[in-house]
């Protein structure tokens, strides 16, 4: 890369920011461990959703001893992809153990029941039924139905995210079409592209996000619809005023001189032009869709259980804030502080880096 080109100075500035950088890390970490997803888990069942009633509620860095006992159902062995993308059955029945007792051919497990032991039911299986036992170490605790909590944040991830994604390519897709053909033809095509962008804009974001998710349903793919079709307002706004700017430019009309047509001048030469604004325009974007989904699944209009959200999370446990258990909704809470406020940084370092004027 030529160091005296645009976009090495860009880099430059960019790299020299720390909380720029910073706040880049932080959201390459976050989408690493959404992409990894399952092989990452510590229960790697769908939508980790494997309950254990008897251990609700256990305190971060708790160790519990299993038991696996093979159930007689066949086993699906899937490659790695099918896992990472959708997870895997257990396969056999875990039991929460306090002991076990050789007895002969068969063996005694004394099922955990979070008080003392003695306490609990002694289950008597052959030894051959016995596929094996471990110690697990649950590091961010249980919720109130003995879910793993951090598989469920990873998990929650690859929700807030991928919403994130879909809806700002959403956006993307209405905003920039309107938002070009209104301002390289002016007009009554401007003119009615601008009275309609007023009027979404004058609708409150989550009121409008609400009413649409009523209109489509309650579910995962109707959370992307809903929220993309509420986000290309700013994206429309940002481009039309570009283009109105480049429209005048010497390249548009000599463009037009060489006889080229007005999508290919919109589409080839206007709108690269038009990509600096964009990318953090869709950074700030970003961040609202993913408080957006968060809000709309606490409300319990988003994503439905037993699909994994952080606002799910965050609405299952809000009870526990006033009790010894608050880590339970703080933690979900904390994870979207963090993906937010690390894309409005983000964005806001693109902002001073991608700004000619700034000297360096």
């Amino acid at each position: 890369m030529n160091p005296s080109t645009p976009s090495a100075l860009a880099w430059r500035r960019f790299r020299h920011n720390g909380l720029s950088v910073a706040a880049l890390v932080v959201v390459a970490l976050f989408a690493l461990t959404a992409l990894l997803g399952y092989l990452i888990t510590p229960d790697s069942t769908p939508y980790c959703n494997q309950q254990y009633l008897e251990l609700a509620t256990l305190k971060p860095m708790s160790r519990v001893q299993f038991s696996y006992i093979d159930d007689g159902q066949p086993r699906q062995e899937g490659g790695w992809l099918p896992k990472m993308l959708f997870g895997e059955p257990l396969g056999c029945t875990a039991i929460p153990t306090y002991r076990t007792t050789p007895a002969g051919d068969s063996i005694d497990i004394e099922a955990y029941t979070g008080s003392q032991p003695n306490d609990g039911e002694v289950r008597r299986v052959a030894r051959s039924r016995l596929i094996g036992q471990e110690c697990r170490t649950f590091l961010l605790g249980t919720d109130g139905y003995g879910r793993d909590v951090l598989s469920m944040i990873i998990i929650g991830s690859r929700v807030s995210l991928s919403v994130g994604l879909i809806a700002i390519l959403i956006a993307l897709v209405i905003g920039v079409s309107l938002g070009a053909l209104a301002g390289y033809f002016g007009g009554w095509v401007d003119k009615l592209v601008s009275w309609f962008i007023n009027v979404v804009w004058s609708i409150p974001t989550v009121l409008l996000v609400i009413a649409i998710t009523f209109a489509l349903g309650k579910g995962f793919w109707q959370v992307f619809v809903a929220v993309g079709l509420t986000m290309w307002v700013d994206i429309a706004r940002v481009v039309r005023g570009q283009v109105l700017s480049l429209r005048e430019k010497e390249f548009v009309e000599t463009a037009r001189a060489l006889g080229y047509g007005s999508l290919r001048i919109i589409f080839r030469h206007i709108l690269p032009n038009v990509a600096s604004p964009l990318v953090i325009v869709c950074a700030s974007n970003f961040a609202s869709a993913i408080l957006l989904e968060a809000g709309l699944s606490f409300l319990g209009i988003g994503v439905q259980p037993p699909m994994t959200s952080w606002g799910t999370m965050v609405k299952e446990n809000y009870h526990y804030i006033l009790l010894d258990s608050a880590y339970l909704p703080l933690l979900p809470g904390l994870a979207i502080m963090l993906v937010v406020l690390a894309f409005m940084l983000l964005g806001n370092g693109l902002r001073d880096a991608l700004d000619i004027k700034k000297s360096w």
